[in-house]
Parts: C-alpha cells; sequence; structure tokens
C-alpha cells in the first residue's frame, strides 16, 4: 500500500491524474517520490486507453519542487534524477496537463512546462531560486524554459529568481489559461474530455513531433511513420464519415 503522502495516481477510463499529496510541506518532492512518480508514469505508459495525464497538488501549493533539504547530501537521487524524471513526463505517451492550483516553484516549474497544457489560478505564482541556492540547472530544464517562454524570460527567471503572479505567467506562456479557483477542476474535466474524444492516433503522434520541433530534434522517419499510420486507420475513415454525417466520431485508436 502507498504510504500517506507519497504522489498518488488515480485512473478515471482515458483519464489519469496524479496528485500531489504533502500539503504541509508546499508538495515539496522527496528522493523516494521520484521514484514513485516513475513508476506512475510508467504505468500510465503502458495503458492503451488512457490518453491523458494530469497533475496537480492538494492544499495551498501546486509544488514547490524538489526537496532543497537532500542536495548535496549523500541521497542517491538528485538534480540530474530530477531531470531525468521530468524528461520522462515530457516523453509521456498521453497528452498532459498541469492544473495549478496554487504555487508552483523551482523544479515544479519545470514540471509545469514539460506538460501540453498549464491551466492555472488567480492566486498561484512562481519562481525559480536555482542561482540563489548555488544549482545550476540541467540541460533538459534550461531548454523548456527557452523553447517554451524565449530565451529573454528565461534568463529573467533563472538569473534574477524574479518570482511572477498569475497574470505574468500567463503573459510570458508558462500559463495556457487562468481560470478562477472554483472553476479550475471544472475546467481541467472539460479541456480532458475534449482530448480524449480526438482521434488517439493523430493525437499522439502530433503531440511527440510538437515538442520535438520545439526541442529541434524532430525525427523525421517517425513523423513519416505516423502520418502514414493515421493515414491508413481506421479512426480517419470515421472521422470523416462523422464529419459528413454531423455527428460525434467513435474513434478505437485502429
Amino acid at each position: 500500500m502507498q504510504k500517506q503522502g507519497k504522489p498518488r495516481l488515480s485512473i478515471d477510463e482515458s483519464v489519469a491524474t496524479i496528485t500531489f499529496e504533502r500539503p504541509e510541506m508546499a508538495n515539496r518532492l522527496s528522493p523516494c517520490d521520484l521514484q514513485v512518480l516513475r513508476e506512475h508514469i510508467n504505468s500510465v505508459n503502458a495503458m492503451a486507453h488512457v490518453l491523458v495525464l494530469r497533475f496537480t497538488g492538494t492544499g495551498k501549493y501546486f509544488c514547490s519542487g524538489y526537496d532543497i533539504g537532500s542536495l548535496g547530501s549523500t541521497e542517491t537521487a538528485g538534480a540530474p534524477e530530477f531531470g531525468d524524471l521530468i524528461d520522462l513526463i515530457e516523453a509521456a505517451r498521453p497528452i498532459t496537463i498541469a492544473a495549478v492550483n496554487g504555487g508552483v516553484y523551482g523544479g515544479a516549474t519545470d514540471l509545469c512546462l514539460a506538460c501540453d497544457f498549464r491551466v492555472g489560478v488567480p492566486h498561484c505564482d512562481m519562481f525559480m531560486p536555482a542561482a540563489r541556492l548555488g544549482l545550476h540547472f540541467y540541460r533538459g530544464g534550461l531548454e523548456r524554459y527557452v523553447s517554451r517562454l524565449g530565451v529573454d524570460t528565461a534568463k529573467r527567471l533563472f538569473l534574477t529568481a524574479a518570482r511572477l503572479d498569475a497574470d505574468e505567467m500567463l503573459k510570458v506562456g508558462f500559463l495556457t489559461e487562468i481560470v478562477a479557483a472554483d472553476a479550475l477542476a471544472p475546467r481541467v474535466e472539460a479541456l480532458s474530455a475534449t482530448l480524449a474524444g480526438m482521434a488517439p492516433i493523430a493525437l499522439l503522434g502530433m503531440k511527440q513531433a510538437l515538442n520535438q520541433i520545439a526541442r529541434g530534434a524532430l525525427d523525421t522517419a517517425a513523423l513519416e511513420r505516423e502520418i502514414a499510420r493515421a493515414g491508413a486507420s481506421a479512426d480517419l475513415r470515421e472521422g470523416a464519415a462523422a464529419w459528413r454525417e454531423k455527428r460525434a466520431p467513435v474513434f478505437t485508436g485502429r
């Protein structure tokens, strides 16, 4: 049985949710949490019926990142392992949503940037204290900041540890949208339903290609294979038929 306080995975048909459940510690992640999260993501990747993976927190905060107290200790987990986990989240098979219910700090900001959508609330804020701590951030995180936010914003956040409020987070592209706090859950449910209703082969293939393009690392052979796979799929025929018949399509992922 999972220990209390560890990130919790729940599955509801085609939607998976990982919840950070350490509100008394601002939902910060310990070294052992990294392995729990890795196991959750690997499990979800193996579930072909799951098309959406969501992250959210309990209490006042979304997540305050990696446990700073463990840095420089004899723990086996550290910044490189944290970076590997966030790369795994970016590469996750399902479409990912960060439901940013509150403050998001440190490495958790990179976790959000690894997600495909980031829905926030008016009271959320973020900052990246790496330079203040003497921590040189890992490659994947630096690349995500630059590709998602642009180099000038990345420099501002990394080099000055500036704190941004929700409006600024939206302005620089950290958030994809802001909703009222009591509308966060319904909005994320609606977005999840929209995504889960798309044709899986095209949906998931385009996600991977777009992320690769953002990194300047497009696998053109893989892209051509996915285009051909979608073109020969029953889902494409179903989508075309539903369009002609003015009805909702029923996709099977085949």
